[in-house]
């Protein structure tokens, strides 16, 4: 199946019909998957728009999909807190795995419940994301060394997306952002009630949780305005 892709502020964005045809489309791809929301794809930085563009830009968002929908694309939204359990699912037994961020203890759970819920996984390595001076050409080489073929670094955005694209010019294999997804999954912290995501209103739920996130929630009204009036 080929999949389209359209532009929306000039970043490039790939709108995928399911999630099984996002799980084909990786197949030995070697790229960073890049979650767009609101917030990031209306973002104006020229190195991330430049970096969105060299990879694989996937609609996180209910406004993404949206935007995609009014260009009349068949788009639905694909949530990175689940996907990357979608990809070791389908991959555990043919695929390697390595991972990347949270604190030791929140890394160290991760991996035992992936053990656990995935016994054929295989895991290269793993360590937090507290990077320190010297500490991005120790995972390079260990990267290059153990060779896995998917690299999941889970440490906000966008600084996980230019430390993946350094990763990947030194060592090819598909990468994913997840932000926060190892606090989920360990259980240290609680992703949105369903209702608010089936109602795609789980950035409200944040903002109900995390008052402080107010000023970045603004870029969901602008981005609407803009896309509900074709400004894109």
């Amino acid at each position: 199946m080929k999949i389209l892709h359209s532009r929306i502020n000039n970043k490039r964005i790939y709108a995928f019909p399911s999630k099984d045809s996002f799980l084909d489309f990786i197949t030995d791809k070697k790229k960073i998957l890049i979650a767009l929301n609101a917030e990031k794809l209306s973002n104006n930085d020229a190195e991330l728009e430049k970096l969105i563009n060299f990879n694989i830009g996937y609609a996180d968002g209910i406004g993404a999909v949206r935007a995609l929908r009014r260009k009349g694309f068949k788009a639905t939204k694909i949530a990175g807190a689940e996907f990357w359990l979608d990809i070791i699912s389908k991959y555990s037994d043919t695929k390697s795995f390595y991972l990347i961020g949270a604190t030791n203890e929140t890394i160290i759970s991760t991996v035992e419940k992936l053990k656990v819920d995935f016994p054929d996984i295989d895991i290269k390595g793993f360590r937090n994301g507290y990077l320190e001076k010297g500490d991005n050409l120790q995972i390079i080489e260990d990267l290059i060394k153990t060779k896995p073929d998917f690299v999941f670094v889970a440490m906000g955005s966008p600084k996980q997306e230019f430390l993946m694209q350094e990763f990947l010019n030194k060592y090819e294999a598909c990468y994913m952002g997840l932000g926060g997804s190892f606090d989920v999954f360990s259980g240290l912290k609680k992703r949105a009630p369903k209702i608010f995501i089936k109602l795609g209103l789980e950035w409200l739920y944040r903002l109900l949780c995390e008052p402080k996130r107010i000023f970045r929630q603004l870029s969901l009204v602008k981005f609407f305005f803009k896309i509900t009036f074709d400004r894109y």
